[in-house]
């Protein structure tokens, strides 16, 4: 199969459900597009197992493993998602709470990392099923980014309030470069014997981290500059196309970070750029078109994912890790933002803001790409397995559900408020 023809089946098969989506069902975009490869895959699994082998899941699981979902999300949509991101959040409210922000971006990810490695190792353990301490980790390193892409669709209901949203915005979007340092360092020790230096580590995050987001930052800012010397809408939303490619790309060749450097881009852009250097018919233009991508790309993005459960592994006798992994992810999310929920609750009277953050620490197609990165090991399968149902749990449960949580917190808070005084 061609780049076109690949391109052309998945624009056929996004417009066909995303048309049935808005007539009839009214899910969020990732949730109907991964609902809807699910489906389809279970109902060619019964229809060819029932009924004779046809053209069916076999085939089709042929091809999937024509297309690389690691390449495709990690260096050729990640970058330009990030940027969109990074464009349509409220860059004010983050600065108010970048030191959450910040904890949980870089210390909360190496957390998690460590508390899901243990206990992803111990559950295995108990299960009878061999899983390694250090491939533990690789897989508590891959499953501890949350997904920017999840997180900010299930926040645009409005229903999660502004500093939450922005603690789990901004978090989302800057733990993709501190999760792959992680990762690699627990690959390294997977795969190689290779005990990582904690200095060693905590330098590279560090250095990628800080890099990444110096160049991002620098880049928008030079590009905003440049911008207020012409009125152009097609040569300045082409410019902003340039600058998330090639601060992503850059900060790849450089050894930066480039989920941060295309994330801090796009926030400069849709904070200070769009209002110091273009017109208002050209700010509509450029933020139009960039949602418009992240709109198509996000839903191109759960497709494949969906369709990974052609390809993947599954064996019902790990079915016990599953669900306990999904229960140690979500324990250790908890225990790392409980300061924050604290704080919000005593500072902001934000009750319930413990469990938002929990629950809206969604993981998506990143840890499935970074899981179909690792190399041929007795234990890929059931760490490919794992992943995919963790990242299933995050997108169709907590995702549908964070919004009613919540608002029935918040409506419960202004229920217990006191009323004012005559």
């Amino acid at each position: 199969m061609t780049l076109i023809e690949a391109v052309a089946i998945l624009l056929l098969l996004v417009s066909v459900i995303g048309w049935l989506n808005v007539r009839f069902f009214h899910l969020p975009s990732s949730v109907a597009m991964l609902g809807a490869g699910l489906v389809a895959a279970v109902l060619l699994l019964v229809g060819q197992t029932l009924i004779a082998p046809f053209w069916g899941f076999n085939t089709v699981g042929a091809l999937v493993r024509t297309l690389d979902f690691s390449e495709a999300v990690l260096d050729n949509m990640l970058g330009l998602l990030l940027f969109a991101s990074g464009l349509q959040v409220d860059l004010s409210e983050i600065r108010k709470r970048r030191l959450a922000v910040w904890f949980l971006a870089t210390v909360g990810v190496l957390l998690s990392t460590g508390l899901v490695g243990l206990g992803a190792w111990a559950a295995a353990r108990a299960l009878g099923i061999g899983l390694p301490l250090p491939w533990a980790f690789a897989f508590g390193a891959l499953i501890s980014p949350t997904d920017p892409i999840a997180v900010i669709g299930a926040i645009r209901s409005g229903a999660v309030s502004p500093r939450v949203g922005a603690v789990l915005q901004g978090e989302a979007l800057f733990n993709d470069g501190v999760g792959v340092v992680a990762f690699t360092a627990a690959l390294a020790f997977a795969a190689q014997g290779v005990v990582p230096d904690p200095l060693t580590t905590a330098g590279a995050i560090l250095f990628q981290a800080g890099g990444g987001l110096a160049l991002g930052v620098v880049a928008a800012l030079a590009l905003s500059f440049a911008l207020r010397a012409i009125n152009d809408r097609t040569v300045e939303v082409t410019c902003t196309i340039a600058l998330a490619v090639g601060v992503y790309e850059g900060a790849s060749m450089l050894h930066l970070s480039g989920p941060i450097a295309a994330a801090s881009a796009g926030q400069i852009v849709g904070d200070y750029g769009v209002k110091s250097a273009m017109s208002p018919e050209t700010r509509v233009n450029v933020e139009g078109f960039w949602d418009l991508i992240d709109q198509i790309l996000n839903a191109i993005l759960f497709l494949l994912l969906s369709l990974q459960v052609f390809v993947l592994p599954f064996d019902a006798r790990e079915a016990g890790l599953w669900i306990t992994a999904a229960v140690l992810a979500l324990a250790a999310r908890l225990l790392i933002v409980l300061p924050w929920g604290f704080l919000f609750r005593f500072r902001h009277d934000e009750r319930g803001a413990s469990l938002v953050l929990t629950w809206g620490g969604l993981r998506g197609a990143i840890s499935l790409a970074l899981a179909l990165s690792l190399p041929a090991s007795p234990y890929r399968d059931t760490i490919l397995a794992v992943t995919f149902v963790l990242v299933v749990f995050s997108v169709v449960v907590q995702e549908l559900t964070l919004a009613p949580l919540a608002a029935r917190l918040r409506n419960r808070r202004v229920a217990n408020r006191p009323p004012a005084a005559a």
